[in-house]
């Protein structure tokens, strides 16, 4: 029972394709908008201007005219400031005649109606504009921008200069902008739900192919039999759309899964009746060595010493061997579901003898019991149960030094169920190490040494002895702490069933 991996969990930040693609129309159409509306903008300001223009062109003729007839037939100067305006002048224009540097009339027009005096910084302003017939853009401070045009007098040296506010073309293009801002932000904001709503119904398929890969790794594909019978909609496996193809693509890969699994379970099939078979012919040639050593070993005085020492040496080793054997089978036998002699078990018993034994096997480690009051009883192999224990006691006494404290729990859980932790304070697990923990020949160290007769089946027995009880082992270490923590259900007493794996019995839960 190896420790699970924890999948790592996504960078914040990170945005859903949904999210991208609602994000990029939005995006998009405020760029187009924007586009749209400065180039809105721009036309309607050229336009409008070159109205301004054409109403200018005809306000200076107005006031050129004016002006001519002004003058005295005598030729003498005009008259200044006669209190007359040119007729169909509208209100703001701005019109004087200079005589060299010199205002002849002033013409202009307030926005009220009456009659503007211009200022002498305006009509120098006025003086700067060329005589070319041509509109130009000035700014009076106090008046704002206007369009301006200068035209001679025929016949004399006067110059009529006329000009109109920029400011009704400034207003409708404020009143434009307002405008196109308006309905571009109220046409975004619409988009994006819009948009919004059609990425979710366009992405629906999609996360129908996700929902079933999601389905997929909740399987436990790692070990044992799968029926792997997940597969996409067929109608989200059209191979004209690109989800389609995914998960066309994905139900091909789920089927050379599930045929690879197939083959697995067949192999593994194979392999283990070939272990339980093997193990099963290896106990009677190892039964013949071993009888045959000890046969030889009484007769050790008779022969010489290196030959005693061998002998002594392939007794020691057969036995060894022959644990070993013994540990292959029952591993075969539990993998084939093989049922278990099961009874009433008491616990707290057993886990006293079995850290009385400890605790001779160990002499220069210090051990530990914690018991509670009431007995607790489980229902289960009594033999297996104890090589359980056995192996976690063994465990702590060969991969911790000597003077290692060694604690054995035992307790009820909140549920109801036993608890039995075997704790010590060594040096702890490697980290890389820890998920195999309870995986077959998994050892603390990468030698292949058996100085301390490790086999590397012990944690391995002992986890599928746990889950042939309908229990679970687990493992947690660090430096300076090493806990296994077993728990089995407490069995009912009214309940008395005689095997585990044909028949389940019925197990306390609850309080």
């Amino acid at each position: 029972m190896a420790a699970r991996t924890v999948p790592s969990r996504p960078r914040r930040g990170r945005l859903s394709l949904r999210a991208k693609l609602t994000g990029s129309v939005v995006v998009l159409l405020t760029v187009v908008c924007l586009i749209v509306g400065v180039v809105s903008e721009f036309a309607l300001d050229v336009f409008l201007t070159r109205q301004i223009d054409q109403q200018l062109s005809a306000a200076a003729n107005r006031s050129l005219v004016f002006a001519s007839n002004a003058r005295p037939p005598d030729g003498g100067p005009p008259p200044q400031n006669q209190g007359q305006h040119p007729l169909g002048q509208n209100v703001g224009t701005v019109s004087a005649t200079f005589s060299g540097r010199d205002l002849v009339r002033d013409d202009s027009i307030s926005e009220h109606g009456g009659r503007l005096a211009l200022t002498a910084d305006q009509q120098a302003l006025m003086l700067s504009v060329p005589t070319d017939g041509k509109p130009h853009t000035l700014s009076f401070d106090d008046l704002g921008e206007y369009r301006l045009m200068a035209l001679p007098v025929a016949g004399t040296s006067d110059v009529v200069v006329t000009g109109l506010p920029m400011k009704p073309v400034d207003d409708t293009l404020l009143t434009v902008g307002l405008i196109l801002f308006g309905v571009a932000a109220a046409g975004v904001l619409g988009a994006a739900f819009l948009g919004a709503f059609a990425v979710r119904r366009t992405l629906r398929p999609l996360d129908r192919v996700a929902a079933t890969a999601g389905r997929v790794t909740e399987l436990p594909l790692d070990r044992g039999q799968v029926a792997l019978s997940i597969r996409v909609p067929e109608g989200d496996t059209d191979p004209r759309t690109e989800v389609g193809q995914v998960g066309s693509a994905l139900n091909l890969m789920l089927g050379h899964v599930a045929q690879a699994l197939e083959a697995r379970h067949d192999s593994e099939i194979r392999v283990r009746q070939f272990v339980a078979d093997a193990s099963h012919e290896l106990r009677t040639p190892l039964a013949a060595i071993r009888g045959y050593a000890e046969l030889a070993a009484r007769g050790s005085a008779l022969v010489p010493p290196d030959v005693a020492h061998s002998m002594n040496r392939i007794q020691s080793e057969a036995v060894r061997m022959t644990a070993l054997v013994e540990d292959l089978l029952l591993l075969a036998r539990l993998d084939a579901g093989r049922p278990l002699d099961v009874r009433d078990v008491d616990l707290t018993r057993l886990v006293a003898d079995a850290v009385g034994d400890a605790r001779v096997a160990g002499r220069r480690h210090r051990w530990l019991l914690e018991l509670p009051t009431a007995p607790v009883l489980v229902f289960g192999d009594v033999q297996r149960l104890h090589q359980v224990l056995a192996n976690l006691l063994a465990n702590a006494r060969t991969h911790t030094p000597p003077g290692t404290t060694v604690v054995t729990a035992l307790a009820r859980s909140a549920d109801g169920s036993a608890v039995l932790t075997v704790t010590d304070d060594g040096p702890g697990i490697a980290p890389d190490l820890l998920p195999d923990v309870f995986e077959r020949f998994a050892r603390g160290d990468s030698s292949r040494s058996r100085h301390a007769g490790s086999t590397g089946l012990g944690m391995a027995i002992a986890s599928a002895v746990v889950v042939a009880h309908h229990g679970s082992i687990e493992v947690h270490s660090r430096p300076g702490r090493t806990e296994f923590a077993v728990r089995l259900p407490v069995a009912v007493p009214a309940q008395r069933v005689h095997s585990i794996g044909t028949t389940r019995p019925q197990l306390e839960t609850g309080s």
